[in-house]
């Protein structure tokens, strides 16, 4: 590392630091939290926003979870603009100097430890922070930022990784180095096996209420239960990983939860990460504990109409072929892994159709569509989760946009 890089590191560490202080705060308990807890599963709330997670915070929770979309949301109440300021005065009063770009990427840096930190300072809890989209396809940038989020809060922090080739290997190389890691934007079965198996991320992840919108948006179906299936398998699949590997200790967290009937119905899974409006559904549903099940080795039938074009495509989902195992199998036993860059790993992983190589007009296009995509724009040689997870990391690109472009607002 040059001097300029590791004067900014110690100014950027500087800035985002801050003591914890304090005992965690004594709250009420909830019967149907109490419920999900003695089901074996974690309880998260998903939300930036600290006076949201303060008016629906009880005993059982025990983390939460901010992305790019929710940080943004944060940023542009105003509640960051002193942050901002002061993060870009520090920078120039040490005449540091950085690209428009780099000094964006540098404040957003402090922004997102700043509003995570909020969340710890209040209930002493882990909290998953999300890397700039920007690093995403950079195996040494994601390292690099991955690292030095981990040391502003070692005890509290847990770095959110995006699901691309990149992102796998920083997250195998982080998991070496003891950095615990949340592998976001999964949507299939296989994207998380594969997860598991190469680099054992603390926690993996099914962005379940996308997957019954997808159904919905293309009258496949009814899309109901159509992301528990994939959630549930992707669970009974880590499992199965966990008993048969050693080295994997990945737990499945399901997100993008919208109602509080998806709450009670994945009751027993390794995590739930709940936004603040689904969680109040869930504990003013009349629902007794009694009621709360859990549905994990459950046959589950999800809303698709079996005769639609697109039916044997979204199987594809919730089932782990033999050959996408022996791909995984060999993938873990070769001998330049660790040394591997993320073309290299898209290019072995074609042959199982994972990794499309999406053009830069390609993602604009799918930016525009939104975070459901188009399934008829693109060919069907293009796996479904594939699409999702790009349509979900370029709709956290534009909420990202949203808050570079306050950061920007104030270098004028």
């Amino acid at each position: 590392m040059d001097t300029v890089s590791q004067k900014l590191e110690e100014v950027l560490h500087g800035l985002a630091f801050e003591k914890i202080e304090g005992e965690s705060p004594r709250s009420e308990s909830d019967p149907l939290l109490a419920r999900l807890k003695a089901l074996g599963t974690e309880v998260w709330i998903d939300t930036g926003e600290l006076e949201k997670a303060q008016a629906i915070w009880k005993d059982e929770l025990t983390a939460l979870t901010t992305n790019n979309t929710l940080a943004n949301q944060v940023v542009q109440s105003g509640i960051m603009d002193k942050v901002i300021e002061d993060t870009i005065h520090k920078i120039r009063l040490e005449g540091l100097e950085l690209s428009e770009e780099d000094m964006i990427l540098e404040v957003g840096f402090v922004i997102n430890c700043k509003i995570a930190l909020r969340l710890v300072q209040a209930f002493k809890v882990k909290v998953s922070v999300e890397l700039h989209p920007a690093v995403s396809r950079s195996l040494e940038r994601t390292l690099h930022f991955g690292r030095r989020y981990f040391k502003v809060c070692p005890e509290y922090f847990t770095v959110k990784v995006p699901l691309t080739p990149e992102g796998y290997l920083a997250v195998r190389t982080l998991r070496q180095e003891e950095v615990p890691i949340n592998f976001t934007l999964g949507f299939s079965v296989r994207q998380n096996y594969l997860a598991a198996r190469l680099a054992s991320p603390d926690f993996v992840n099914v962005f379940l209420g996308r997957l019954n919108q997808v159904v919905i948006d293309h009258k496949a179906g009814t899309g109901e239960l159509v992301g528990e299936k994939v959630t549930l398998a992707t669970q009974q699949a880590l499992r199965s990983a966990r008993d048969n590997h050693k080295e994997v200790n990945s737990r499945l967290i399901a997100a993008s939860i919208r109602n509080g009937e998806q709450v009670a119905f994945l009751a027993g899974l390794d995590v739930l990460t709940i936004p603040p409006a689904a969680m109040k559904a869930f504990q003013d549903s009349g629902k007794s504990a009694e009621q709360v099940v859990s549905h994990i080795d459950d046959a589950i039938d999800p809303g698709i109409d079996p005769q639609h074009a697109l039916a044997k495509r979204f199987s594809e989902l919730w089932e782990l072929s033999d050959e996408f195992e022996n791909f995984v199998n060999a993938l873990v036993s070769n001998p330049q892994l660790d040394t591997m860059q993320g073309e290299e790993l898209a290019e072995l992983a074609s042959g199982v159709s994972l990794f499309h190589p999406f053009s830069e007009d390609d993602l604009k296009k799918i930016q525009g569509h939104g975070k459901i995509p188009d399934l008829s724009a693109w060919p069907e040689s293009i796996a479904i989760d594939d699409l999702m997870t790009q349509s979900a990391l370029q709709s956290f690109t534009k909420d990202q946009n949203a808050l570079d472009e306050r950061i920007r607002s104030f270098l004028k």
